[in-house]
C-alpha cells in the first residue's frame, strides 16, 4: 500500500552575493537607481526632520532668529563650521529634488498605461537624474553665493 511520491522539482540554486567582489560588477538599470535614491531621498529628509524644523522656525520667528539664522549658515556655531551647514543643507536641497521628480514620474507611470515600457522607464529614470542634479547644482551655486 505504499504509494510512490511524484519526484519533486529540482531546486534552485540561490547564491549569495559578496558586497566587496559581486556588487561593484554588477550594473542596475537607470530605473532601480532613481528607485534606490528615491528611497535614500526619503530617510534622509526623515532623518534631518529636526534640522528642516530648526531652519523654518529661526528663519521665520523674528528679525533677531533671522540673524542668528544667517549667522550660522555664514560661520558656523559651534564646533561646527558653516560650510558643513550649507553642505547638509546642499544634501537636503538634492533629496527633496529628486524625491519630487521621482514622485511625479512614479504618479506619471501610475496615471498612464502607455508609459509603462522599459524604453519609458529607462528614459524617465535618466530625466528625473538629470534634472535633479541640474535644479540642485543651480541653487547649490545659489546657495554658496555664486550669484
Amino acid at each position: 500500500m505504499t504509494e510512490l511520491a511524484t519526484p519533486r522539482p529540482p531546486r534552485r540554486e540561490f547564491r549569495n552575493i559578496n558586497a566587496l567582489t559581486d556588487l561593484p560588477s554588477y550594473r542596475l538599470p537607470p530605473a532601480g537607481i532613481v528607485s534606490i535614491l528615491h528611497r535614500i531621498s526619503g530617510v534622509l529628509m526623515f532623518i534631518l526632520l529636526p534640522f528642516i524644523i530648526w531652519m523654518f522656525d529661526s528663519s521665520l520667528s523674528s528679525e533677531i532668529s533671522f540673524a542668528k539664522f544667517k549667522a550660522v549658515f555664514n560661520n558656523g556655531f559651534s564646533f561646527v563650521p558653516g560650510f558643513l551647514v550649507k553642505l547638509v543643507a546642499l544634501a537636503l536641497i538634492w533629496g527633496y529634488l529628486h524625491h519630487f521628480c521621482a514622485g511625479l514620474r512614479h504618479l506619471w507611470m501610475d496615471v498612464s498605461h502607455k508609459a509603462v515600457t522599459k524604453e519609458f522607464g529607462k528614459t524617465s529614470a535618466l530625466a528625473v537624474l538629470a534634472i535633479s542634479l541640474i535644479l540642485t547644482v543651480v541653487l547649490g551655486l545659489k546657495l554658496f553665493g555664486a550669484y
